[in-house]
């Protein structure tokens, strides 16, 4: 058996092709998907709900970052974390991965091709997707490293990596790192990293930094207008894109 792949409409990628790129697990990936339940799973109405209402702005800020580092980006394309499929949809991305089957069905009606599982083991086969993205996910995974080295894995040689971050050190990330201090139903379960520790982690993966964006300079809860991001690192932004390229073998 492979993974469960949801097709959301017409324009989603067809399954013949999916099922090229999978790669097959059998078993031991049916366990590995029963024994991860997402903590997402019994959030996800208001999960989806924020992007609309009080994330509104927020959202619109990042994703016009993420675009700053779209152009000339290899595909096929695949977002690691997809959730509901908001950030997929924004940028066009067309298959996502996520271990929440609940925010997978939402992710499907936005027309991405979703799969269930999660980043540290990746159903695919090896060098099969010119970039992967990973938006808000790097710190919810179980294990930052094997889940960048399994994007190496996955990447064609030129392939490229896209984290979009709330960094440890940025205002942003102070401000979620005492929330999850304090028990919150979600930051509970994140693990904030600096901008040295990524940089670290994706060296050890064998990628190297090419671009960096920034964005979310207003106050946490003070977010009135769409910003227009800025070129380099800041531990003043909330939100911070890194694109980063494999490296040759």
């Amino acid at each position: 058996m492979t993974a469960l792949i949801l097709l959301g409409c017409m324009e989603a990628k067809p399954e013949v092709e999916l099922n090229i790129l999978l790669k097959s697990r059998g078993e031991e990936l049916e366990e590995m998907i029963k024994s991860k339940i997402s903590v997402f799973n019994s959030l996800t109405s208001d999960y989806d709900a924020w992007f609309e209402e009080e994330g509104r702005l927020i959202f619109a800020s990042e994703v016009e970052a993420l675009r700053q580092a779209l152009p000339l980006l290899p595909k096929p394309w695949i977002e690691v974390g997809v959730g509901s499929g908001r950030f997929a949809q924004a940028l066009g991305i067309d298959i996502g991965l996520d271990p929440s089957s609940k925010l997978l069905r939402m992710a499907k009606n936005r027309c991405i091709s979703a799969i269930l599982g999660k980043g540290e083991e990746m159903p695919f086969q090896d060098g099969v997707f010119g970039t992967v993205f990973f938006v808000v996910t790097l710190c919810f995974v179980d294990s930052p490293k094997k889940t960048l080295d399994e994007a190496t894995r996955l990447l064609k040689s030129g392939g490229k990596l896209v984290l979009g971050l709330v960094l440890k050190e940025s205002p942003w990330g102070q401000l979620y790192q005492k929330k999850k201090e304090t028990g919150h139903h979600l930051y509970r379960y994140a693990m904030f990293y600096s901008y040295g520790e990524v940089d670290m982690l994706l060296n050890q993966a064998g990628f190297s930094v090419e671009q960096v964006i920034s964005t979310l300079f207003q106050n946490h809860g003070e977010v009135n207008h769409i910003e227009l991001p800025r070129q380099g690192f800041s531990t003043d932004a909330g939100f911070t894109v890194i694109l980063a390229a494999k490296g040759s073998t």
